[in-house]
C-alpha cells in the first residue's frame, strides 16, 4: 500500500548532500550525482588465409627470360586479392638466372595494406624439411610489411639457387609445390554492445479466441435459450466488470459452474467468427464495436440491451475505506455499457 508523505517546513532533506541542489534549483549539476563512465577498446588482429600453388613442368619454364613469371590464380584474404609469382630465371638481371625468385603480390586495388606473409617450398620426399620464410610467430621489429599499391610485392629475389633446386627433394616429377599464407592486419575500435530486440505486436486476443474455440480448460458453463456454452472465468472476469462481480464478487452466484442467461437468444451468445457474439467479443475473437456495428448490428443492439439491463440491477456490495466496489461498474463509477 503506497503512502503519501507531506512536507514539513521544519524538516531537513533526507539526503544532506542534495541540500544545496534543492536550495539552488538553477544549478546544472549536483555534487551527489554519479559520474558516467564509458569504455572502448582498440582491437588489432590479422585475418588469415592461405593458398597452395603447384608448378608443373618446371623444366619447360626455364629459359622464359629474367623478370618473367608464372602466376597462381588470385585468392582473397582480408578483403584483398593476392597472387603468387614464380620467376624460373629469377627477377633480377644482376643474378644472371642463377636463382629462382618467389613473391606474393597484391592483386587488387588497395593502399598501405599491412600484412604478414609466409612462403613455403614444400619438401616432396615426405621428410617434411620444407623451406620456410615467414613473418608469423616472429613479427619483424618494424612491424607487419606494408604494400603501398596494387602490384606491390613481398618475397625473395634469391629464393633458391637453381642448380641446388633441381637436385633437391623439393622438385619431384618436374613439379614444385608452394604454399603461401597471408595475414591481413586490421584495426577497429570496439565499444559496448547494444542489443536491440524487436518486440512483436501482441496477439493475446487471438490466443484467447483459439483457447475458447478448443474448449480446453473451461471452468464455467452458460445456459442460453436451451443451449450450453463453455468459457473461462478468468478471461470473462478480466474483460467484463459484470462477469467479474457475478463470478468473483462478494455476492456472486452460488452456482458458478452453470449460469443461466435470461432474455437472450443463443446465436447472440455463442462463439463464431463469421458473425460476432458476446463470447467472441469478450475473448477478442472480433475486433471491438466497430466490427459489431458493421457486421451484425442486430447482435450489437441485443448485446447493449442485455448489458444495460444487468447494469441497472447492479448494487453496491461492499465498501473498502473510501472506495466503493460496484457490481457492474468500475471503481470510477462508469457503467459497463460505456466500457465495453
Amino acid at each position: 500500500m503506497g503512502r503519501v508523505f507531506r512536507e514539513n517546513p521544519n524538516s531537513r532533506p533526507i539526503f544532506p548532500c542534495c541540500e544545496s541542489t534543492l536550495a539552488n534549483s538553477s544549478s546544472s549539476s549536483s555534487s551527489c550525482s554519479t559520474p558516467t563512465t564509458t569504455t572502448s577498446t582498440s582491437m588489432t588482429e590479422t585475418v588469415n588465409g592461405s593458398h597452395q600453388f603447384k608448378i608443373s613442368g618446371y623444366s619447360l619454364s626455364k629459359g622464359m627470360g629474367i623478370g618473367k613469371y608464372v602466376a597462381s590464380d588470385t585468392f582473397v584474404v582480408g578483403g584483398y586479392s593476392w597472387a603468387i609469382y614464380f620467376y624460373p630465371d629469377g627477377k633480377s638481371l644482376e643474378d644472371n638466372a642463377t636463382y629462382v625468385s618467389l613473391f606474393i603480390a597484391l592483386a587488387s586495388e588497395g593502399t598501405d595494406v599491412r600484412a604478414l606473409f609466409e612462403l613455403t617450398l614444400l619438401d616432396q620426399s615426405g621428410k617434411e624439411r620444407h623451406k620456410v620464410h615467414t613473418h608469423f610467430g616472429r613479427t619483424p621489429d618494424s612491424g607487419p610489411y606494408t604494400l603501398k599499391y596494387r602490384g606491390s610485392m613481398w618475397g625473395y629475389k634469391r629464393f633458391f639457387k637453381r642448380t641446388a633446386l633441381e637436385t633437391s627433394d623439393y622438385l619431384k616429377d618436374d613439379c614444385l609445390s608452394v604454399n603461401c599464407s597471408v595475414g591481413v592486419v586490421r584495426s577497429y575500435t570496439e565499444g559496448p554492445k547494444i542489443y536491440s530486440i524487436a518486440v512483436p505486436s501482441s496477439n493475446i486476443g487471438m490466443n484467447f479466441g483459439q483457447l475458447l474455440e478448443t474448449g480446453k480448460g473451461t471452468d464455467v458453463n452458460f445456459e442460453v435459450d436451451g443451449e450450453t456454452f463453455a468459457a473461462h472465468k478468468l478471461v470473462l472476469a478480466t474483460r467484463s466488470p459484470v462477469f467479474r462481480a457475478q463470478l468473483f464478487g462478494p455476492m456472486r452466484d452460488q452456482n458458478t459452474q452453470c449460469i443461466k442467461v435470461e432474455d437472450m437468444e443463443a446465436p447472440v451468445f455463442k462463439v463464431g467468427k463469421k458473425c460476432p457474439s458476446i463470447l467472441g467479443f469478450l475473448f477478442h475473437l472480433t475486433d471491438g464495436f466497430e466490427y459489431l456495428k458493421q457486421s451484425c448490428p442486430t447482435v450489437l443492439s441485443e448485446l447493449l440491451e442485455y448489458v444495460a439491463r444487468v447494469s441497472e440491477h447492479s448494487v453496491i456490495l461492499c465498501r473498502h475505506g473510501n472506495e466503493a466496489i460496484l457490481d457492474g461498474s468500475d471503481v470510477n463509477g462508469r457503467r459497463v455499457k460505456q466500457r465495453l
